[in-house]
């Protein structure tokens, strides 16, 4: 989408696009009152600053509607919009049944330790980056890994929205 047609979007058009990057009112109602901006720079740069707002609250619930990766039966449940950003950013995944079973047998030993569900941005990442990855992250404290939560889950919706907005 242009920008000069997000720009022109009702509010209720508006939320719904920004949900696709992630499920924090919060963060949606904000960019979306903030229009109309004047460059996809001056968009981003909003949406990053207030991704630094955000509670854990906040992160909770967006985990809660986010699928496990690599999990394709959460995926039906993600709106059309969703589902293709959740596979360009996991397009690198083979999706084998040893790889998916690693994966899920390594997301229960997260979820059981912290939780809530492993997140990472996966853009790029193979397979084995991401089970190194949940593997390293299991060895952190709650503290630590929350700010990691967060920095993923930002770098999730910034990556969303920069796919999703094109400069006019």
């Amino acid at each position: 989408m242009q920008l000069s047609e997000f720009n022109q979007l009702s509010e209720t058009q508006a939320q719904e696009f920004l949900k696709h990057c992630v499920h924090i009112s919060s963060w949606v109602r904000t960019l979306s009152e903030q229009r109309p901006y004047p460059s996809k720079h001056t968009l981003i740069n909003a949406a990053e600053m207030q991704t630094e707002t955000w509670t854990w609250s906040d992160i909770k619930a967006a985990l809660d509607a986010h699928p496990r990766i690599g999990e394709q039966q959460a995926k039906q449940a993600l709106s059309a919009q969703e589902q293709a950003f959740s596979q360009q950013e996991q397009a690198l995944i083979y999706q084998g049944v040893e790889t998916t079973d690693a994966l899920y047998e390594a997301n229960l030993a997260y979820e059981q330790k912290f939780g809530f569900i492993f997140l990472i941005k996966a853009v790029g990442l193979t397979h084995m980056d991401i089970f190194e990855a949940l593997q390293q992250r299991l060895q952190n404290d709650l503290e630590t890994e929350k700010q990691v939560v967060h920095e993923q889950l930002a770098g999730i919706a910034l990556h969303r929205l920069e796919l999703g907005i094109e400069s006019d």
